[in-house]
């Protein structure tokens, strides 16, 4: 069912901050930030040749980051996205298996402008995953 890892996100208190430093401390190359307000964020990707990191920083007072940020204030790792083929056929064998997908179910648009999922942490090993239909 999973294909490669698409990107590993990193939860920032400072997006500008935290884009230098890959952009101009690790020589990488990096994208525009990017506004989702569905999702409650701001986000940076760090272009690698492999994969990508999504640098994430929190859009409102209700974003999920902003709660991750008040128990982690300097940052971290906070989930790791996996490819699929069908993400609905993907959401339908995971919940059929028990396992909880976040929100109402329905996959929402993310950054890419593909249909993404979240899986809660407890169903997997405390890691929050995300899944992108490709």
């Amino acid at each position: 069912m999973l294909g490669r890892v698409n990107h590993i996100a990193i939860a920032v208190p400072d997006l500008a901050a935290a884009t230098a430093t890959y952009r101009d401390t690790l020589g990488a190359r990096v994208s525009q930030a990017q506004a989702l307000p569905e999702h409650g964020v701001t986000v940076v990707f760090v272009e690698l040749s492999n994969t990508k990191v999504e640098l994430l920083e929190p859009l409102g007072a209700d974003s999920p980051i902003a709660a991750f940020l008040e128990k982690n204030p300097s940052g971290g790792m906070h989930h790791i996205c996996y490819e699929v083929a069908d993400i609905i056929a993907a959401r339908d064998r995971l919940q059929a298996s028990g396992a909880r997908v976040l929100g109402d179910g329905e996959p929402k648009t993310g950054a890419h402008g593909k249909p993404v999922l979240f899986l809660h942490p407890k169903d997997f090993c405390g890691t929050l995953v995300e899944l992108e239909q490709v």
